[in-house]
């Protein structure tokens, strides 16, 4: 089966299906959704700003529910591993878009109970960096 079928059911079946994995690529679960923008790019280079804006905006999402999920844990005496955090805040989550440690920035800012919103908005310019550069060197 071709992978580009997959991603490109219609003009705008590519878009959801970004979003989707660029949602549950920021979870806990494995996923690739830079693979899923390069093809939906590939396809329709015209869908540039929008496909931008999906999938930062739904990894962005994820990551933030699992900042949310994290905030929800009881919290422990000992948090020395979370010193690097701690000391830099909310700024430190601009490296949530990389793999196996981003997810672990993010669940870390929500279990020391950092403000959403700086979380957020750094969050939310890290990723979209990431698929910037993403987009930008496929189109």
């Amino acid at each position: 089966m071709d992978f580009l079928a997959l991603i490109d059911p219609g003009p705008d079946g590519g878009l959801a299906a970004l979003f989707l994995a660029s949602f549950l690529s920021a979870t806990l679960l494995p996923g690739g959704s830079e693979l899923v923008l390069a093809g939906v790019l590939k396809l329709r280079p015209e869908q540039l700003a929008p496909a931008l804006a999906l999938a930062t905006l739904g990894n962005t999402l994820g990551g933030m529910s699992t900042w949310g999920l994290a905030r929800l844990l009881p919290q422990r005496a000992d948090t020395t591993r979370l010193d690097w955090v701690r000391r830099h805040g909310a700024p430190a989550l601009l490296l949530s878009w990389a793999p196996v440690f981003g997810d672990a920035l993010c669940a870390a800012a929500g279990w020391l109970r950092l403000a959403w919103l700086p979380c957020l908005l750094w969050m939310g310019l890290g990723k979209l960096l990431r698929y910037a550069l993403i987009a930008f060197s496929v189109t």
